[in-house]
Formats: C-alpha cells, sequence, structure tokens
C-alpha cells in the first residue's frame, strides 16, 4: 500500500511569512539585527531552532518568545495551494498519510484549523522526542509500527533535511527540491501526475 509521510511546513502549510513576522518580533525584543532575506535563507536550509540557537540570548528565552509571536499568528496561515485536492485524491486512491514535523503542540492546533486532521493516521511532532531530522529515528518508528513498506513509503518535504530523512531510512523522496533520487515537484498537485502516470 502507498504511504505518505508529510513535513508540515512549507509543505502542507505556508507558514514561512509568519516564521518570518514572529522572528522578527522576537529579535527585535532581543535587540538582535534581523535580516530578511539571510533569515528566510538559513531557516529554509537549516530550521527555526538552529538560527536561535545562533544568537548571542539564551536559547530556551527566545524560543518560548518566537513560540508565543508564531501561535499568536495561526489564523494567518493557511494551507498550501492544492493541498486539500491531494489529500482528497489519496483518500479516493486509498494512500494512507502520516505527518512528521518538527513543530511543536502548535501543529495539532493548526491541523484542526485547516480541517485536515482526519486525513493522517499518525501525527509526530517534537512532542514525540524523537531525534531531529535527517536522522531516521522517527521514519523508522512509523515503518514499523504501521509495517510499512520502504519501496512503497514517501516523505513528502521541501528541504534538503527531509530528502535526507527519506535517504537515511531508506524511504521514497518526493520534494520542492531538485536532488538526487528524489522525484521534485513544483506543485502539491504534481504528486497526483506522478502516480497516474505509474
Amino acid at each position: 500500500m502507498t504511504t505518505f509521510i508529510w513535513d508540515l511546513d512549507g509543505t502542507l502549510i505556508d507558514s514561512y511569512e509568519v516564521f518570518l513576522e514572529a522572528l522578527s518580533e522576537s529579535f527585535a525584543n532581543f535587540n538582535l539585527p534581523f535580516d530578511r532575506e539571510t533569515v528566510y535563507n538559513f531557516i529554509k536550509g537549516q530550521s527555526v531552532n538552529a538560527l536561535l540557537k545562533e544568537q548571542s540570548v539564551p536559547f530556551q528565552e527566545i524560543k518560548e518568545d518566537f513560540t508565543t509571536n508564531s501561535t499568536a499568528k495561526n489564523d494567518k496561515v493557511k494551507l498550501m495551494v492544492g493541498a486539500k485536492e491531494v489529500l482528497d485524491w489519496t483518500q479516493k486512491e486509498n494512500i494512507q498519510n502520516f505527518i512528521y514535523t518538527h513543530k511543536g503542540k502548535n501543529a495539532y492546533d493548526l491541523l484542526n484549523q485547516m480541517e485536515i486532521s482526519p486525513y493522517f493516521l499518525e501525527i509526530i511532532t517534537s512532542e514525540n522526542g524523537f531525534k531531529r531530522k535527517p536522522h531516521p529515528e522517527a521514519i523508522n518508528y512509523l515503518l514499523e509500527k504501521y509495517k510499512l513498506k520502504p519501496e512503497e513509503t514517501y516523505y513528502i518535504g521541501d528541504r534538503i533535511l527531509d530528502i535526507e530523512a527519506a535517504h537515511n531510512s531508506g524511504i521514497q523522496s518526493i520534494n520542492f527540491l531538485s536532488a538526487k533520487n528524489s522525484q521534485q515537484i513544483n506543485k502539491l498537485t504534481d504528486i497526483i501526475q506522478i502516480f497516474e502516470m505509474k
């Protein structure tokens, strides 16, 4: 059975603008210089946590400030174009869906807000305590728990980290980036074309 494991931010939900707004506020609160383009490139290449850890203020303090700021903007987060269409298609095709994200508890609030929680058998967030991507621990947990076949399981994401996580766990990769051993998409509905051509 075909299985999709989805990243959340930048893949299913369009949240980077909210991240940038929240980070801008947090940096101002701690009197840190903020360059929008540099910050965007950094969080796309690595993660918000990695960015916050590089700052000259205590990580836990700025992390809590950022979490408060970004959660307050939940109403600005939108579904990525085509997300609902692809999720509806997966139901018709009997494709099972999971989420594996570095986002914390706020992931559940956003999925409920977007009314897409019922599409997913299990949602793994940072609250589960698995090692962070690209470590394969969380994906391996899903493979074992649900007896998933690696050759029929795809991790769908938007960053190199997501491609590496897929490769490290021996599953397939679908990504917005171009990379070796990964199917590239430009928009989510490209996924339907990939599978209808098989």
